[in-house]
């Protein structure tokens, strides 16, 4: 396999505390360091996952090959263009910024600088959406519910970009048609960004989907529904769980059978699985091969221009 990819980490909160614990597991990396504002919290990753603390971001990218970034979405730009200069693979966290603007000139810096330029849409590793999109054949409709108590982070963004993202690359994955129309309301509930957040999205080839995202809700809830002509899917993200029920073919179904005996249902438990674990492994073998990430910088831009009209379709 050749020698072991230098790594690194900046920004060691909830997730990049969490990218550094898993970078230590994965074979044929070195996690060579990590760095963020607060020291103590760095030195207590570090000591965690066997790394160095560096005393800059800088520092540290003179140091590796790759890296992590997992600062606060404001920060993305700034942090991703250094890294960009000095021809660092770069996983960022989603969203890849806080706006279209900003995420193109990330797009463009990682395509000039000729590096994997991968963002962290965490659900395209889950097990139960792999394989979806050969299930997926035709969406007509699709509903998502995407609901967390408070859990007191991503305030420096709206639930939009820090929630509500990850279910609009998951529907601009699967419907593959240029978004036409926008509706939607949001409310401030616990902070001064918007908390909770409904879109309804209009697609040129007709399809229709109904997205709700929460931080303040009293249960948490990873569900999608799509509905196509003769067939309707149902994923449960954390029960790890694919519904998939069709309608019979007519030449298989008798004159006198009622409605609901004239479609197949199957059951597929899959497990939660380590989609995490995944993702960053997915990203390794793109720095070492060169290959195209799954969730590119090009795919992530997308997201954020679909966020940005929910946005603007609920300040209006």
């Amino acid at each position: 396999m050749g020698d072991a990819v230098r790594m690194g980490v900046v920004g060691v909160g909830y997730l990049g505390g969490l990218h550094a614990s898993k970078y230590a597991q994965i074979e044929n990396v070195d996690l060579v360091g990590v760095f963020d504002l607060d020291r103590a919290r760095a030195e207590k990753v570090a000591a965690d996952s066997g790394a160095r603390v560096f005393d800059s971001a800088a520092e540290l990218y003179a140091e590796v090959e790759a890296v992590s970034i997992a600062v606060p979405t404001v920060h993305h730009l700034e942090t991703g263009l250094a890294a960009c200069e000095r021809g660092i693979h770069i996983l960022m966290e989603k969203p890849l910024a806080n706006n279209p603007i900003d995420a193109r000139r990330l797009l463009e810096a990682a395509e000039q600088a000729g590096i994997v330029m991968q963002v962290g849409h965490l659900e395209r590793f889950n097990p139960v959406f792999r394989g979806l999109r050969e299930l997926v054949r035709r969406p007509r409709f699709i509903e998502c519910h995407r609901l967390s108590p408070f859990a007191g982070r991503g305030g420096d963004t709206n639930v939009v970009y820090d929630v509500m993202i990850h279910d609009l690359d998951l529907i601009d994955f699967l419907v593959g048609d240029d978004l036409v129309e926008v509706e939607a309301i949001g409310v401030p509930v616990l902070s001064r960004e918007m908390d909770i957040a409904n879109a309804r999205l209009k697609f040129a080839g007709g399809c229709i989907a109904n997205v709700t995202a929460s931080r303040v809700s009293l249960k948490r809830e990873r569900k999608l529904r799509i509905f196509e002509p003769e067939a309707y899917v149902s994923v449960d993200f954390d029960g790890g769980r694919v519904v998939i029920a069709r309608r019979k073919n007519s030449a298989d179904i008798e004159p006198s059978v009622s409605p609901m005996e004239s479609v197949s249902v199957e059951e597929r438990e899959v497990g939660a699985g380590d989609a995490l674990l995944e993702e960053l492994r997915s990203f390794v073998r793109c720095v070492r091969t060169g290959d195209a990430p799954v969730v590119g910088a090009g795919e992530a831009l997308r997201a954020i221009e679909t966020a940005e009209r929910v946005v603007g379709a609920i300040k209006a």
